[in-house]
């Protein structure tokens, strides 16, 4: 079922970005098509977890009791614990290492991390129809993930 529902999502999210910027447009068929791929690659499981969602350093803080306490908790949703790993990977980048797991479903590890990077790119092209202030911080935010996107999906962006 969760790999499903990423699929359709990562769908939307192709059909968003392909109507702003020309080179999702251009590689649209392609990033479709490697979606469809990886996620008829996707085994079923019966076990899920509780993730965050968006789950950084950020995220975490410290109680008195020297507890871990998680914050920004609206996203939360019992998942595909590879979904939650699949944005750390993106957010943390070199730092990610520090929180790996073993035994990560690699599959569905695969389709996660590209559909988190066209969702990464379909939401900041959506902030940029408006009035977003920070123009150039989006745009930066845009080109990252459109990259690792064409580097996920072999696709021409």
């Amino acid at each position: 079922m969760a790999p499903r529902v990423v699929l359709e999502f990562a769908l939307r999210c192709v059909a968003q970005a392909a109507a702003r910027d020309p080179r999702v447009a251009n590689a649209r068929n392609r990033l479709e098509e490697r979606l469809r791929e990886l996620a008829a690659a996707v085994q079923p499981r019966a076990e899920y977890s509780v993730v965050h969602g968006e789950l950084g350093l950020d995220h975490v803080l410290v109680d008195r009791d020297g507890n871990p306490v998680l914050i920004d908790v609206e996203e939360m949703l019992y998942f595909d614990v590879e979904w939650e790993h699949a944005f750390m990977l993106n957010r943390l980048g070199d730092d990610y290492p520090q929180v790996a797991v073993p035994d990560l479903d690699e599959d569905r590890l695969a389709l996660y991390t590209l559909a988190e990077h066209i969702s990464l790119t379909a939401g900041p092209l959506r902030l940029l129809d408006g009035d977003y202030p920070n123009r150039a911080f989006m745009q930066r935010i845009i080109e990252y993930n459109l990259s690792q996107a064409r580097l996920l999906s072999s696709a021409q962006l």
